[in-house]
Formats: structure tokens, sequence, C-alpha cells
């Protein structure tokens, strides 16, 4: 498992692999990861420190839109299907230029707007066979005074029909084929 600009870990602390990588350019991110993770502070266009067809499944979320152009998203693309094995899976999600373009601009750092049809389309471009398009899944944000609870979050996950309500950020997923 690969977590592509993992910040402190939220994603793969939590998650079971026999293996498990992560790469941020932020050199602090290494002191909120587990130590069952192997972290390289690099770009995440350079995963030159990973093999290819070394990786089952790759992970990134809410970090295409601070990539600066989409032809360091072209790069990040050709690398990540460099070190999937065939068949691995890269998982993506971010905030939907459809549905968040209000609150999009609002973070100085969001450079590169992406939907949910412009990134299957790159994907493909880049050679992954494309299996998941949900455009509407998470909301834009879950930093808000509002409390967050497990069973809540559960409930929403199970439940695609509030996706539709809430949902302002995509769920992709490319398979290298």
């Amino acid at each position: 498992m690969l977590d592509i600009a993992c910040g402190y870990g939220e994603f793969i602390n939590n998650i079971s692999a026999a293996k498990k990588y992560a790469v941020d350019l932020n050199p602090d991110a290494a002191g909120g990861l587990a130590k069952d993770v192997s972290f390289v502070n690099t770009k995440a266009d350079d995963l030159s420190h990973l093999a290819d067809n070394s990786i089952d499944v790759a992970f990134t979320s809410n970090f295409l839109e601070h990539l600066p152009s989409k032809s360091v998203c072209d790069d990040l693309f050709r690398e990540v299907r460099r070190v999937l094995r065939p068949g691995g899976q890269f998982i993506i999600m971010g905030p939907n230029i459809r549905y968040a373009y209000r609150e999009y601009w609002d973070y100085y750092d969001h450079h590169l707007p992406l939907s949910h049809v412009s990134l299957a389309e790159g994907l493909s471009v880049a050679g992954f066979g494309v299996r998941t398009v949900i455009d509407r899944f998470l909301p834009y944000t879950m930093n808000n005074s509002t409390p967050t609870y497990d069973f809540l979050i559960r409930s929403y996950l199970a439940l695609p029909l509030f996706w539709r309500f809430f949902g302002k950020q995509f769920l992709v997923v490319g398979v290298k084929e």
C-alpha cells in the first residue's frame, strides 16, 4: 500500500497491509506515522525509491488539486502506473470542481481544477483502466465545529442516497491493466 501525500498518516495508519509506504513533501509528516510505515520525504511524482510493479494499491486524498499543472499530474500518474503491479489499483479522492466550485478556490494553494470526468479522462490517457467513478462521495470538508462520530460516518458511508445531497468530493479508481 502506498499513500501519496500522506499528511500525518490519517489514512495509512488506519489500514491493514503487509507493507505500507508513504510519501510527502513535508518532512514533518514522518512524525505522525506509525512504526510499520516506511516514509520517504519526496515529491509525489518521484517514486524512484520504489521498484517497478511492486505496489498493489496506491491512494491519495485531497492532493491533486494542489499540483501546479496537469503536466505534473501526468508525471504522477506515470510514476504510479510504473510502481503498481498489473491489476493494481490507484484510488483517488478529492474535491470535485463541478460541485465545490464556490469553495474550491478559497484555498490559496489549490491550482488544478478537477472533476470526476476530467480525472477519469486523465487516468485513461495515462494508460489506466477506469474501474469506479463516483461523482459525489464525501462532503467537501469535515473540518468544522460540528463533532464527528464514528457511527455517523459509518452510517453516511452505508447510505449512498446521502452522498447525492452532501457529497462534493469524487472517488475515482484506476487500474493498471
